[in-house]
């Protein structure tokens, strides 16, 4: 299930089951809920205004997504943030960011290249001094573009999950790494060369991007 968290209750059509999961999910990716917390499903009905099914919906999925983990006759709990997982999640991104690039390069619509283009100079202008957490959010609705504009929804939803537990190692040490914004704006070139229909380069870049990803988090560890 690939929810776009920032437009999920905007969309016609969307479930509350769906729109749920997009809200608790964000909560959980930015660490808004702490690794570890036991969380309540009655308390976030009344939080979100839904009722308890649609949320205890969401929170199957979201098990399933590994970010939540259920005990029995203990409750539900967000996954812990283990930097072990960084090597398994970077050897999976390795391979399949450059893919989901390329293949966005030649195959989008050109009604998703006007988009990415758009995308491309609003990432180009942003202000660098921007708070971290704003900052990182861009980041996951970049890669969250690319993703669709790939348009092979299996390989859409595997890095969706992946590029989720990477931005919750990356949340866990926003306030260490050096150059937040640099990150991001990288993110410009990679969508041009989809846009240009370059797949090659944007293979290259995304492959980049994945791999400094890791060096930058190793940096701080």
């Amino acid at each position: 299930m690939s929810v776009d968290l920032a437009a999920a209750g905007a969309r016609p059509g969307v479930s509350n089951a769906e729109h749920a999961y997009a809200m608790i999910r964000e909560r959980l990716v930015m660490l808004d809920i702490h690794p570890g917390e036991p969380i309540n499903d009655e308390g976030l009905a009344r939080q979100l205004g839904f009722g308890r099914t649609p949320v205890r919906e969401a929170l199957k999925q979201l098990e399933r997504d590994r970010l939540v983990i259920a005990y029995p006759r203990r409750g539900t709990f967000a996954t812990a943030v283990d930097i072990t997982d960084l090597a398994y999640i970077s050897e999976i991104r390795t391979q399949l960011e450059p893919l989901a690039a390329a293949r966005a390069a030649r195959t989008a619509s050109r009604e998703t290249r006007l988009r990415l283009s758009g995308l491309a100079d609003e990432i180009a202008a942003l202000d660098r001094d921007e708070d971290p957490r704003s900052l990182l959010r861009k980041d996951v609705h970049v890669h969250t573009e690319i993703y669709r504009a790939c348009g092979n929804p299996h390989l859409e939803d595997v890095l969706v999950c992946q590029d989720a537990h990477a931005t919750r190692i990356w949340c866990l040490f926003l306030d260490r790494l050096p150059d937040v914004a640099g990150h991001i704006v990288e993110h410009t070139a990679l969508l041009r060369a989809i846009v240009d229909g370059d797949d090659e380069l944007a293979a290259k870049l995304a492959l980049e991007h994945v791999v400094g990803f890791e060096q930058a988090v190793r940096a701080v560890i």
